[in-house]
């Protein structure tokens, strides 16, 4: 079988038959869709239409021809439709516009003409940007000097880029550090910026879209101090409400082009039950699988996904079974795994499966943060030409990088939202060939119900992307960045809201703003941004370093250092394992050294939440509904060691500091006496809350636009704020994403879901699929099955949602 060879969709379904230890357990076919296209609006200039129509673009699709023609007349537009249906062409033809002269600035000045109209592209990842580059690059228009800028372009580079190219492709978080506070040097681009484009805008939610959101207003700020009002051009995948979410990011009134006019193929997805695992023996992917996963109801690291508990195979090492059986029939493949560990080993396993036939095991790779620049891009440019037969990848390879080809796609557990369900199995059949996508239900609550019920899975709608600029834990930090750039005046309420207010006066008495008769200026030595991470991550990060050799393999957000290569953790980077020496938090750096020891290790911590304050509540009865702010102190404990059939064989003590997040939560009360009226006892009682929290944080999904990585949770028999027995369920980025407040709103749809999920498993006292948690700091213990649903059954009897939320 050669790799050009093609298969259907059914013939794909006949090579997995058999494979992995599990079965198809339904197939829905979304047929194929007739494109509806319109011609190119007036309004492009000849040189440009004339460059995509000698790549054979001669006319457009509907929803091209009505988002062009609307930026053309420098109205906002946000483009909101499917994968693969050509959204980018809103953007570059008016970039390329731009760039020939034919969006001049309104009045140019001696210096605008000189440089000519320039256009700023932002995408939420670096290869992304990289992608739009080689697109544009290749079309090849006279006049525009194209750059891309991020971390990795050269210091040399950066003077060119700043000096002359009049196209900018870059990401927020460069923005944020680099060319807003040193806007007097970049004050030639500013003042002739006639286009900014906001790729894949959905990405932007929680607590990056908030810091996002005040980056852009930075920028309209710093554009505005050089006679500049750009227009905003925004790219989604299919949203619930695109303009409300878009007018949020940017404070701009925005209008939204969802109409898709583009063809589809037809796509055959399947829904996939992984099996009872095979023999611990056999079982080498549990091992690998375990390799620097963390275990707490913290959600810092989703490593642990790939844990192989009781019950149904993993996820992750099903699909890798299924990776690698359609990689070796020559079914270009592209596998999606949730956390960089479950990459690595779904990569791993396609490998040892290629090399046992005798084919070459460097067909197939794994793509996930943390790899450097190099590395990643010679990654993307075998899968877009073909050279690989498969990538596993975490959704870093989600976005709209151009890759066709694709024939299948393999999901390893629900991604979170239905947004991501749409992105990811949208990347298969890019070419217009009928394509393949298959959902392995992971042993957790949420998937297990999915996976059962594919009226549910199917008909889900797309999430509201739930982002909050107002946040003060994300405000106080913009407003700072914001006056160490230009000084803040009475005017700035217009793009910050009155809620700037309160934290200008806080910032001033804290000493790190100043008031002058002209506004409030920076007043300290340093600059605001260093101390900034706009995706709300856990510190810098730190370099895993190879000591033998003094090579850098990668790199770790600092919180999730805590519990992946701390001293003793095993680490596998590209199917290599490596044993952690020595972290040096200070330093930045942990030290590793290549080898296999025969075990894994996973991380255990503990975690305890005080009550700031309730901001709503109300009463079920004897049980109480609250919705506040919370403090949340974690601290990763000790590590196990566990060989591939699962034993434990050590459990070792770590001294790692502990970690405060201050978010928002949704937390519930119960007075002793009624539980014990409902039989649950005071021995019964730990591990009956406990067992609730782990299902509730499972099935969050189904009210908010957030997964159990997102959240957090802690459970106590008796909390010292409350004096009664209290579960808190938490946002896990600092000053809270929503995902608990759309909890709290729709608490009776999310715990109703939460019992039936228990009740209706049919294992007998609980497993992965209903009561036990992948990320649990205690391992697991103590749970209660039948205690929970006492418990849950009690604090529903008299529930009720508020109709005004």
């Amino acid at each position: 079988m050669t790799y050009d060879a093609r298969r259907s969709p059914d013939q794909m379904l006949d090579i997995l038959a058999g494979q992995g230890t599990g079965e198809l357990r339904h197939v829905r076919r979304r047929p194929a869709r007739e494109a509806v296209t319109a011609p190119w609006p007036d309004s492009v200039p000849a040189l440009v239409r004339s460059t995509f129509e000698g790549t054979g673009i001669h006319e457009l699709w509907s929803h091209q021809s009505e988002a062009i023609a609307r930026v053309m007349a420098g109205e906002h537009v946000v483009v909101a439709t499917g994968t693969a249906s050509g959204k980018s062409l809103a953007y570059q033809v008016p970039m390329l516009s731009a760039a020939t002269g034919a969006l001049d600035p309104a009045t140019p000045s001696m210096f605008a003409s000189l440089r000519g109209a320039t256009s700023l592209y932002l995408s939420p990842t670096k290869a992304l940007a990289a992608d739009q580059r080689t697109r544009l690059e290749a079309l090849a228009v006279p006049g525009a000097r194209l750059a891309t800028l991020d971390g990795d372009t050269p210091p040399d580079e950066r003077r060119w880029i700043r000096d002359h190219a009049n196209v900018i492709l870059t990401n927020p978080d460069l923005l944020h550090h680099s060319m807003l506070p040193a806007h007097e040097r970049w004050s030639m681009f500013w003042r002739s910026l006639r286009l900014v484009v906001i790729d894949e805008c959905h990405i932007y939610r929680g607590v990056f879209g908030a810091h996002t959101a005040g980056v852009l207003r930075r920028l309209r700020r710093i554009a505005a101090r050089y006679g500049a009002e750009p227009t905003f051009v925004l790219a989604s995948a299919t949203a619930a409400d695109p303009a409300r979410h878009a007018r949020a990011l940017t404070g701009l009134d925005v209008t939204a082009v969802t109409d898709d006019g583009s063809p589809r193929p037809a796509l055959t997805f399947g829904l996939w039950e992984p099996g009872p695992p095979p023999g611990a023996e056999a079982e080498h992917e549990v091992s690998a699988a375990l390799d620097g996963a963390r275990g707490s109801d913290d959600p810092a690291d989703s490593s642990a996904d790939v844990t192989d508990d009781l019950g149904r195979r993993s996820a992750v090492a099903e699909t890798g079974d299924l990776f690698g059986a359609l990689a070796g029939s020559g079914v270009q493949t592209l596998a999606f795994a949730r956390s960089r560990v479950g990459v690595e080993v779904v990569a791993d396993m396609a490998r040892q499966r290629l090399w046992n036939e005798g084919l070459d095991e460097s067909l197939v790779a794994a793509y996930r943060g943390g790899y450097l620049p190099e590395e990643r891009r010679a990654l993307e440019r075998g899968l877009r030409t073909g050279t690989l037969r498969g990538i596993a990848a975490t959704s870093a390879l989600e976005l709209g990088i151009d890759v066709s080809g694709l024939d299948a796609v393999l999901l390893a557990g629900w991604p979170g939202t239905v947004a991501s369900l749409h992105q990811q199995a949208g990347r298969a059949g890019r070419s217009g060939r009928d394509a393949l996508a298959l959902f392995v239900a992971a042993d957790d609550p949420l998937d297990t119900y999915l996976v059962h019920h594919p009226d549910v899975f199917f008909g889900r709608p797309v999430e509201a992307t739930v982002m909050d600029p107002t946040n003060p834990y994300v405000l106080a930090p913009q407003l700072a960045c914001a006056a160490a750039e230009l000084p803040l005046t009475e005017d700035d309420e217009a793009l910050f809201g009155p809620g700037m207010w309160p934290l200008v006066d806080s910032l001033v008495e804290r000493a790190v703003l100043r008031r002058r008769p002209t506004g409030w200026y920076w007043a300290r030595d340093d600059r605001p941004g260093d101390h900034v991470s706009l995706r709300g991550e856990g510190g810098d990060d730190v370099r895993i370093v190879e000591s033998r050799t003094g090579r850098v393999l990668g790199t770790v957000d600092g919180e999730r250092a805590h519990s992946s290569v701390f001293k003793g953790a095993v680490y596998v980077h590209q199917g290599v394992s490596y044993v952690s020496t020595e972290l040096d938090l200070e330093d930045g750096s942990a030290h590793v050294v290549r080898g296999n020891p025969g075990w894994s290790t996973a991380a255990r911590s503990v975690s305890a939440f005080d009550i700031i304050g309730s901001s709503a509540s109300r009463e079920w009865g004897a049980a109480t509904l609250h919705y506040g702010d919370i403090r949340v102190t974690t601290r990763v404990t000790s590590f196990l060691r566990r060989l591939p059939s699962g034993e434990v064989i050590g459990e070792h003590p770590l001294d790692l500091p502990e970690r405060t997040l201050v978010t928002k939560g949704v937390w519930w009360t119960l007075p002793e006496d009624e539980l014990a009226d409902a039989g649950i006892t005071p021995d019964v009682a730990p591990g009956a809350l406990h067992a609730a929290e782990h299902c509730s944080i499972g099935l969050i999904s189904l009210v908010a636009q957030g997964d159990r990585w997102d959240i957090g949770g802690v459970s106590t028999a008796l909390h010292p704020d409350t004096d009664m027995p209290t579960v808190v369920v938490y946002d896990a980025l600092p000053g809270g994403s929503g995902f608990a407040e759309r909890a709290y709103a729709r608490a009776t749809e999310w715990l109703t879901a939460t019992k039936e999920a228990i009740e209706t498993c049919g294992c007998e006292s609980g497993c992965p699929a209903c009561i036990q948690s992948p990320k649990c700091g205690n391992g697991n213990s103590p749970l209660d099955k039948h205690g929970a649903i006492a418990l849950l059954n009690l604090l529903l009897r008299d529930a009720y949602d508020d109709p005004a939320n």
